[in-house]
């Protein structure tokens, strides 16, 4: 599978399909608060989904291997790495999750992530989700063309292990357009000049997953989908997908209630 460029019209496509992802997470901002469960954040989202005229992404999606994800979002709390698939628990006060949502609109693809902090939690966790918003940042800020993958890598890289932090190698960034996920692979750890030329055209996502303590991951349960810390450490992720313009970057998943970039990144 080789990398696929988006025309005006196919860029046109991404950027509606990303505004409603984005916009899916404004909706179930204000209910996300001690005592919901992931489930009904799920039902919300689908709703949500339902009124947009946008269907989910992951509901039924199956890559070779796995059982059929069950869910129109993942929900990865805690340790949770990512892939969590929403349940009848509770959510608790100190609690950090993770929201992953993918829409299609007219056959493109929207995905997107934050993170949310259920009523008071830790400095720690506090301080977690906010270096793991500006790696994600760190990373974005440097996509224009002729910059390589290795380079946005090893911006997050260097930024999230700078603060003491680790970042999982597992999973990554994708491709993204008419399929959920193409080429290129986008690794948040590398090396300076490596990897793929960016070109204008390009959509992938950046989705840096780092971790409190240790950086190694592994699947919890039976359940096919739910990948945890091995240490039991908190773990957070932000995504977005961009698209690579003549002169830098273009965030498509953007949204009236999206939070903002961080000061460095207009600095």
């Amino acid at each position: 599978m080789s990398i696929t460029y988006k025309d005006a019209e196919g860029i046109q496509g991404m950027r509606t399909a990303g505004r409603l992802a984005a916009e899916v997470l404004d909706y179930i901002t204000p209910f996300i608060k001690p005592g919901i469960t992931t489930r009904e954040i799920d039902r919300l989202a689908a709703e949500c989904m339902a009124t947009q005229g946008s269907v989910s992404a992951t509901l039924g999606y199956q890559p070779p291997g796995y059982p059929p994800y069950p869910a129109s979002l993942c929900t990865s709390v805690n340790h949770v790495v990512c892939h969590g698939i929403p349940n009848d628990k509770p959510l608790k006060k100190g609690d950090i999750v993770n929201v992953d949502v993918t829409v299609i609109k007219d056959g493109w693809y929207g995905d997107t992530s934050r993170m949310f902090m259920v009523g008071e939690v830790s400095i720690a966790a506090k301080r977690l989700c906010a270096i793991t918003f500006d790696a994600m940042w760190q990373g974005i800020m440097r996509v224009k063309p002729g910059v390589r993958l290795g380079d946005i890598g090893h911006a997050i890289q260097k930024f999230a292990e700078g603060q003491g932090f680790s970042v999982v190698r597992e999973f990554c960034g994708h491709g993204i357009g008419r399929r959920f996920h193409e080429e290129p692979q986008v690794l948040h750890y590398g090396k300076p000049g490596t990897l793929e030329e960016l070109q204008p055209g390009m959509t992938f996502t950046i989705e840096p997953m780092i971790n409190a303590g240790r950086k190694e991951v592994k699947e919890h349960g039976n359940d096919g989908w739910t990948i945890v810390t091995k240490d039991h450490s908190l773990s957070a992720q932000w995504e977005h997908t961009v698209l690579v313009t003549e002169t830098g970057y273009e965030v498509l998943t953007l949204s009236e209630h999206c939070p903002k970039p961080p000061a460095f990144v207009n600095a």
